[in-house]
């Protein structure tokens, strides 16, 4: 009988590889890392004091064509690693003080991530930082380790999920998932004496879901559908991140209107929606949050 890598199920994509022979849609064959440190530009109740201990994963299971971290995604760079290795990154990263452990585009390395887990369990809370392209029985094998849920939810427009990220079906599959996610309860923590947050008056998310979705240029449409469905079907402990921060990068030369940022009409447009709706629960971004400054420069 075959063992679970040897045909691979892990993400909705579900493309079957042997990725014991070969690397799966994702790009990948084995377990890959192209960076991995104390990360400072998440949320604030993520990044909170010294910053998030972020492992950032090679391969993806999307095919976004403005990925700003194209060279990830499309494995052009990342070293590899076994199981027994990132776990030891799990104490690396508590021992430098990091406030969580934050596992980024981890959907397409479930079964390696889980085996990490059986041999360390960090103390600290551990974040799912994904695409939001998640399968729920995936979700489901490691949901004892997460404390914290980080999906993106991108599109709801079945054209905007194909043209952009290759998969049409990109909103069912993430509300799905996200669904899930939404059940873990939310719980923060006032800094202690000794922390010094990276906002005035923020506590540690301990536990809980925040939804991603970053304003696209001339997307502001299917945002506005985003916010609605954020607010109709999603519990009130749900947080939202309403992300300002596109930059133009990655394979975007047949998509002219991705060859801008988004301007300040279009991100005031979104975020008023999102307060006209009620959202409460929301982070904000500011302009300068946009350019390539904020991109990390990876090791491996």
């Amino acid at each position: 009988m075959a063992t679970l890598i040897e045909k691979c199920f892990a993400c909705p994509v579900r493309c079957g590889a042997n990725r014991t022979e070969r690397a799966g849609f994702c790009n990948v064959q084995g377990l890959k890392i192209a960076k991995y440190y104390l990360h400072p530009f998440e949320e604030p109740c993520i990044s909170f004091n010294k910053g998030s201990g972020t492992v950032f994963f090679t391969g993806c299971n999307l095919k976004c064509v403005f990925c700003q971290n194209y060279e990830l995604s499309r494995a052009a760079r990342g070293m590899e690693i076994t199981p027994a290795r990132l776990a030891d990154i799990f104490r690396e990263l508590e021992d430098a003080g990091a406030d969580n452990i934050s596992l980024v585009t981890p959907s397409h390395l479930i079964y390696e991530i889980e085996k990490a887990f059986r041999l360390y369990c960090p103390k600290i809370p551990v974040v799912y930082n994904s695409g939001g392209y998640d399968s729920v029985e995936s979700l489901k094998r490691i949901d004892e380790y997460i404390s914290i849920y980080l999906p993106d939810m991108k599109w709801k427009s079945e054209y905007l999920s194909k043209r952009y990220s290759g998969r049409s079906d990109y909103f069912d599959v993430a509300a799905k998932a996200i669904a899930f996610m939404a059940n873990k309860p939310l719980l923060f923590e006032e800094p202690t004496a000794d922390e010094t947050p990276r906002a005035d008056g923020v506590k540690k998310m301990l536990s809980g879901l925040i939804v991603r979705h970053m304003v696209m240029p001339m997307g502001v449409t299917d945002t506005l559908a985003i916010l609605k469905w954020f607010k109709n079907e999603l519990p009130d402990t749900a947080y939202l991140s309403l992300m300002s921060q596109y930059t133009p990068f990655g394979d975007i030369e047949a998509f002219p209107e991705l060859k801008r940022g988004v301007t300040a009409r279009e991100y005031n447009e979104a975020v008023n929606a999102a307060f006209a709706l009620g959202i409460t629960n929301i982070f904000v971004q500011k302009r300068s949050s946009a350019g390539e400054k904020y991109i990390p420069k990876w090791d491996y």
